[in-house]
C-alpha cells in the first residue's frame, strides 16, 4: 500500500495512544506506516490538566524510538493543538435551551463536542495535505453516544464529502479494555489512564439513541460544512455568522 501521512485523533487516553502505536511501528493492516504523523489534540475550552496528553505523547516518542531498527526510523511525529472551543459552543453551549426540546430533551453536548472536533480535523487536513484520519473509536465504549455507528457513519461520509478518508481501525478489535492495554504494554508503554485532558462534561448522562444523534447530525453537518467552506476559502466574516453566540 502507498505511504502517504496520517493523521491521528489524540486525547493522549489508552486508544488513541495505542491508534499512534500501531501506526508508528506500522503493526496494524489499515494503518501502514506513515511518512508522517499528525496527532490532533483537540481544545473544547472545558478541560484541566491540560500537561498530561503531551506528556504522554513525549514518554511514548522516547520509548518507540528504541522499538525501531536503524534502518527504519520512526516517521515523524507532530503533535498539534486545535482550539474548537468557539465551535463546541455554537455547536450546543450556546443554544442548549432551543435545541434540546428538538431532540427530546437529550443531552447531546458529547456529540456537539465530538462534532466539532472532526470539523476542525476536517479543515486541518485539507490545508495540509493530510489525506487519512484515524480515530481511536472502541465499540467497547459504544455506550457514548460519539462514539456509535450511527455517528461515525455520518462522519465518514462528511469527511469523504471534503476528500479526507476518516477510519475506525480499531472500533471492532478494541471490543474490551484488556485489548487496547496488551498492546500497549507489548510496546512497553502506559497501559493505564492518566493521559487524557479531564473534562467537564466527562461522564454527564445522556440517554440518547440513535434517532437523536442522527436527527441532531443531519440538523448540524450542513451548517458544519458551510462553516468549513467559508474557512478554507477564507471567508473570515461568513465563517463567524454561521455559529452566532447565543448573546
Amino acid at each position: 500500500m502507498h505511504r502517504q501521512e496520517l493523521a491521528v485523533m489524540f486525547s493522549g487516553g489508552t486508544d488513541s495512544l495505542a491508534v499512534y502505536a500501531l501506526a508508528a511501528v506500522g503493526r496494524h493492516p489499515d494503518l501502514p506506516r506513515p511518512t508522517m504523523i499528525h496527532l490532533l489534540h483537540m481544545l473544547n475550552g472545558m478541560s484541566r490538566l491540560h500537561e498530561f496528553p503531551r506528556q504522554r505523547f513525549n514518554v511514548a516518542q522516547e520509548i518507540l524510538a528504541t522499538k525501531s531498527s536503524s534502518s527504519e526510523q520512526l516517521p515523524a511525529t507532530v503533535m498539534v493543538e486545535l482550539d474548537m472551543g468557539r465551535l463546541f459552543q455554537g455547536l450546543w453551549l450556546d443554544r442548549f435551551e432551543e435545541l434540546m426540546p428538538r431532540y427530546h430533551g437529550k443531552n447531546l453536548v458529547c456529540v456537539a463536542c465530538k462534532l466539532a472536533m472532526h470539523t476542525k480535523a476536517i479543515i486541518y487536513c485539507v490545508e495540509h495535505l493530510v489525506p487519512v484520519l484515524a480515530t481511536g473509536y472502541a465499540r467497547r465504549q459504544e455506550y457514548y453516544p460519539e462514539q456509535n455507528p450511527t455517528f461515525m457513519d455520518r462522519i465518514a461520509a462528511f469527511s469523504e464529502h471534503f476528500g479526507i478518508r476518516t477510519i475506525f481501525p480499531v472500533f471492532d478489535q478494541f471490543d474490551d479494555a484488556q485489548i487496547t492495554r496488551h498492546v500497549l504494554e507489548d510496546f512497553g508503554l502506559p497501559s493505564t489512564g492518566g493521559g487524557e485532558r479531564k473534562c467537564l462534561f466527562c461522564q454527564t448522562l445522556t440517554t440518547a439513541g440513535a434517532a437523536e444523534i442522527g436527527q441532531y447530525l443531519d440538523d448540524m453537518i450542513p451548517r458544519a460544512g458551510e462553516y468549513i467552506e467559508h474557512k478554507l476559502h477564507g471567508r473570515v466574516r461568513e465563517a463567524a455568522q454561521i455559529f452566532p453566540p447565543g448573546r
